[in-house]
């Protein structure tokens, strides 16, 4: 068995260390998601702390780890006598992202259910981690419905099983810990509310730090039994700690005083449900435990916001994730008092909770005073404007709810909300014959395919003679995500300030919506001589929006190169990942400039496209009251569709596009 890193080894990671501490004391928590960059021991510290877990009471033989002095009544494998049992390590489950739903939570045998009425069951993943830790990896990553089954089973401590009427269930509380690359996607707001815990790490800029790290790691690597047994020492005095912890937990009190601080902060932060009033207050009353105290004080208070909170008061995937500490300081210091206390009689200009001074700095960048009085190239009704040069990035004007732009057809890329596609989850649609492991049984189909038989079969009792050959997998429709290759004209013909604002909303928008719909992103832009892929595709669309908050304007309008880095990437990414269908949005006023025939080029880029079936969208940047319908003839060029600005728009009345229609050839 390979030697875990000691937990006490780990260097800095502070806020790591102690939000998986305080889970370790009292799992009401509800886990930790850990967010940040890779390389900075996420995994590391993980894997650690299940070595100073104290060790668990089983009953022997029982697959579902039930504990001797209070077997659970409902134990497919039970009834258990109390009393007696025998101890084992607390366990660390790991989740592997490609995990299937019968993996995690386990899976009835179906052609024994429906033939002899017996509930073979095969614990999952779940059952493994009952009473330990369940460690999942990139848990953005995961498909949404196992993160569902996921947090429904850790909130309830207990997993759900059904298949065509037959059900099992079976306790499952443990300790849920998530690591995640924030640059690999985010994770729903919906998902990230079920954390209890949030803690966001990053590597130390300090030289002292990280050359101890690395020492610490070189000794490890080389001998990871001497090192572990000098940390030995350490590592018994945090088990008997979280030992001492867990005693003490329930004779912690926690007093009115800090209830109304909780409260009152989460009501200033303005977050959502009462999950996070429940969530902080259990943190707190875990750190008072784990200090070895009996009252929770301000400073458990202030702490538990600090790790319960931030990940809560994020609206969009665009807002950065973080606390405001002076603004928390506030709240704890007017609502720490008695009742009859007055509040600060001179909140200052921002008034109570206002965090002070501190936003100017931030919002101060975000104008443009410096750069309005600049010269704006590319005046509308210009075709050519050679002469544009480059502008300071122009800020995007405020989102709106799009309309739904989705790929015609059937697909069979990973699961999403955008178009239509065979997937595990969604309404039946017919049967057919299983390709590997039963997945979803289609019970009239497969008794229509056994019926036929029952009499060669030698059927003599009311049961149901089925052959494995009889069963028939359910093929089911639901919603796939695809990728969203934004293709976005920078160039001088653009970069009228109004219009490029607007035009980043329009974009910011469809990237909000592409977040919500699941899908991967990308962004190729195009000016002066070339194009640019500004991001590669991704699942981060934050990436995308910082990308897009900072492109520059001004130049010719090479709008061939566009098109063909954009054809080059979708090849590419169709080698990675061919399942995942593509949807271009090109968002231009169909102008091009620069180079021989720059219009002709641009209409043969365009063909490439359509030859491929790949579905677009040309969203029409073209304004002023001389219009030339280039973006519509570049579009039947696409064989997709041209909408303006503000047919996008949902609430839109001349809208009239929903889907991506390709013309037919």
């Amino acid at each position: 068995m390979t030697t875990p890193f000691p937990f006490t080894a780990v260097v800095g990671q502070d806020d790591l260390r102690l939000a998986l501490l305080l889970n370790a004391v009292s799992p009401a928590v509800g886990g930790v998601l850990v967010r940040g960059e890779k390389g900075t021991a996420k995994s590391t510290a993980v894997r650690a702390l299940s070595a100073l877990l104290p060790e668990v009471p089983v009953v022997p033989g029982c697959r579902f780890s039930c504990d001797p002095a209070s077997p659970d009544p409902g134990c497919p494998d039970g009834p258990h006598e109390a009393g007696g049992g025998a101890e084992r390590p607390a366990r660390m489950v790991e989740l592997p992202v490609g995990a299937s739903e019968d993996r995690l939570v386990g899976a009835l045998d179906i052609e024994r259910a429906l033939s002899e009425g017996v509930k073979a069951f095969e614990p999952g993943l779940l059952a493994d981690a009952h009473r330990g830790i369940l460690y999942v990896d990139e848990v953005n990553l995961l498909h949404d419905h196992l993160v569902d089954l996921l947090l429904d089973a850790a909130a309830m401590g207990a997993s759900y099983v059904e298949r065509e009427g037959v059900s099992v269930r079976h306790a499952a509380r443990f300790l849920l810990v998530g690591t995640m690359n924030p640059e690999e996607g985010e994770l729903r707001p919906q998902l990230l509310d079920r954390f209890g815990l949030t803690v966001e790490v990053a590597a130390s800029r300090e030289p002292d730090q990280r050359v101890e790290v690395v020492r610490r790691r070189l000794a490890y690597d080389d001998d990871p039994a001497a090192f572990a047994a000098r940390w030995a020492e350490e590592e018994a005095a945090v088990r008997a700690r979280i030992v001492a912890a867990r005693e003490l937990l329930p004779s912690v009190r926690l007093g009115d005083g800090a209830l109304r601080q909780i409260a009152a902060t989460c009501a200033a932060f303005e977050v959502d449900g009462m999950r996070a009033d429940i969530v902080m207050a259990r943190t707190a009353t875990a750190l008072a435990a784990w200090a070895g105290r009996t009252d929770v004080l301000a400073e458990d208070v202030r702490q538990a916001a600090l790790l319960a909170l931030p990940h809560r008061r994020r609206r969009n995937p665009f807002d950065a994730p973080g606390l405001d500490e002076d603004k928390l300081d506030e709240t704890l210091e007017e609502f720490g008092g008695s009742d009859d206390d007055d509040p600060d009689p001179d909140p200052g200009p921002d008034g109570p909770g206002g965090g002070g001074g501190q936003p100017e700095p931030d919002d101060a960048p975000q104008g443009d005073g410096d750069t309005a009085a600049r010269p704006e190239a590319g005046e509308d009704g210009q075709p050519q404007p050679s002469g544009a040069g480059e502008q300071s990035p122009a800020r995007a004007s405020e989102p709106f709810r799009t309309k739904v732009l989705s790929v015609p057809g059937i697909g069979e890329g990973a699961a999403g909300r955008r178009s239509r596609a065979r997937t595990e989850h969604g309404r039946t649609t017919g049967a057919r014959r299983p390709r590997g492991a039963l997945t979803k049984l289609h019970l009239a189909a497969t008794v229509q395919a056994a019926a036929p038989h029952q009499r060669a079969r030698g059927r003599s009792g009311p049961g149901l003679v089925v052959r494995r050959d009889d069963l028939r997998q359910a093929t089911r429709e639901g919603r796939e995500g695809n990728l969203v290759l934004f293709v976005v004209d920078a160039s001088g013909s653009m970069a009228a300030r109004q219009r490029m604002s607007a035009v980043k909303g329009a974009v910011l928008s469809l990237l909000l919506d592409a977040y919500q719909r699941r899908d991967k992103v990308g962004l190729v832009t195009f000016r002066g001589t070339d194009a640019d892929v500004a991001l590669p595709p991704t699942s981060s669309v934050d990436a995308a929006a910082a990308r897009l908050e900072t492109l520059p304007t001004g130049g010719r309008t090479p709008l061939a190169a566009g098109l063909l880095r954009a054809h080059d990437v979708l090849r590419v990414e169709r080698l990675r990942d061919p399942a995942r269908r593509p949807l271009v949005v090109l968002v231009t006023d169909g102008r091009a400039t620069g180079g021989p025939e720059p219009v002709a080029l641009a209409g043969r880029a365009a063909r490439l496209f359509a030859a491929d079936g790949v579905a677009s969208v040309v969203v029409d940047c073209e304004s002023g009251p001389v219009r030339l319908g280039l973006a519509g003839q570049l579009a039947g060029e696409l064989g997709g569709t041209a909408v303006t600005l503000d047919e996008l728009r949902a609430d839109s009345i001349a809208g009239l596009v929903k889907d991506v229609q390709r013309r037919a050839a």
